[in-house]
This record gives structure tokens, C-alpha cells and sequence, in this order.
């Protein structure tokens, strides 16, 4: 029978590899950074699942692509002695702040703080964005540490605002109201 190429055993005790093949703990920030990428585009996954067919869902499916590629870059450790330049671009930051101005139209005026929930499409949506500024968070503490691609950060910084956006637009298009907080 022929050995799975699925499991290598290398991480079994708390180490992992880099791109370029520097070893380093499980918990590293590097690995966290990365990682929170990772379940951030697993979150997409399931949030593109859940939406009908249409621009709204293919610009999710781009964001996952975008995702995976930035990953990558996150993944490189300098002293391996490869380079990995970032797969992101202003034009890409850029897109998504055309993606925010187009979700936006039609949509109501804000009527105060919104809480996440509504159709299920946008519940997950908000849990998108959610895990998006956790991954923002870990990519500001690796960049504490180690050479800073701005680009990076602002594309983070608008696709949290982005996936604000389209949780609205997709309780809106489910015909849901947003549930607007107030004092219990």
C-alpha cells in the first residue's frame, strides 16, 4: 500500500516548515498570521456557499484567490533566502474600494451600530470580518517584527470594510433587517 503524501509527520512534535524550509514552533507569529489568513479564506469558503450566483459571490471567490497568494508571501521567511514579493498591488486595494462603493449603493442609511446577525448569508459574512481584523491584528504584530508590506495591511483593512458592506447588502437582498443595537 502507498504512503499518503497528506501527512509527513515533521509536525508531530510542535515544529512546522516555511516556505523555503526554516523550521519554527506551531505558535510562531508567522504561522499564526498566515494561519488566521487560512481560516479567514475557509470562512469565505462557506460564506461564497451560502450566496446566489452573481457579482457579489465572484467577488468573494477573488478575495479567496487574493488570500491564498498573500499567504504565501506571509509564509516566507527572509533568512530562507527566498523572496517572495507580494502578490498584492495598489490596484488590488483599489478594487476592493470600488467593490465597497459599489455594494453600498441602494443600500439604506446607517441607522446607528449594527449587530451581526440577520439572514444567514450575513451572519457568516460578519464572522468573515470578524476573523479578517483578528488577521489584521496578527499580520500587525509580525510587521512589529520583521519588514512591513503596507500594501498588506491596507488591503486587510479594506476588505474588513468590504465584508461590513456585504453583510448589509446581503440582508438587503434577503429582505432582512439589520438588527440595530439598543440598551436591553
Amino acid at each position: 500500500m502507498k504512503k499518503s503524501n497528506v501527512y509527513t509527520r515533521t509536525g508531530d512534535g510542535g515544529t512546522t516548515s516555511l516556505v523555503g524550509g526554516v523550521r519554527v514552533p506551531k505558535d510562531h507569529i508567522r504561522i499564526e498570521a498566515y494561519g488566521t489568513v487560512d481560516e479567514l479564506n475557509a470562512h469565505l469558503g462557506l460564506l461564497a456557499a451560502m450566496m446566489p450566483e452573481g457579482i457579489h459571490r465572484e467577488r468573494v471567490e477573488c478575495v479567496q484567490s487574493d488570500l491564498f497568494t498573500l499567504g504565501a508571501v506571509l509564509a516566507t521567511e527572509e533568512e530562507s533566502g527566498r523572496h517572495v514579493t507580494s502578490p498584492l498591488g495598489e490596484a488590488d486595494v483599489e478594487r476592493l474600494e470600488r467593490a465597497i462603493d459599489e455594494t453600498e449603493e441602494g443600500l439604506p442609511a446607517w441607522r446607528g451600530f449594527i449587530l451581526p446577525g440577520g439572514s444567514p448569508a450575513a451572519a457568516q459574512c460578519h464572522v468573515c470580518r470578524t476573523v479578517c481584523r483578528r488577521a489584521e491584528r496578527r499580520i500587525h504584530t509580525l510587521y512589529a517584527t520583521v519588514e512591513a508590506d503596507r500594501l498588506v495591511v491596507a488591503y486587510m483593512n479594506r476588505l474588513s470594510d468590504y465584508l461590513f458592506v456585504l453583510a448589509r447588502k446581503l440582508n438587503f437582498m434577503a429582505a432582512v433587517d439589520e438588527i440595530i443595537w439598543r440598551k436591553c
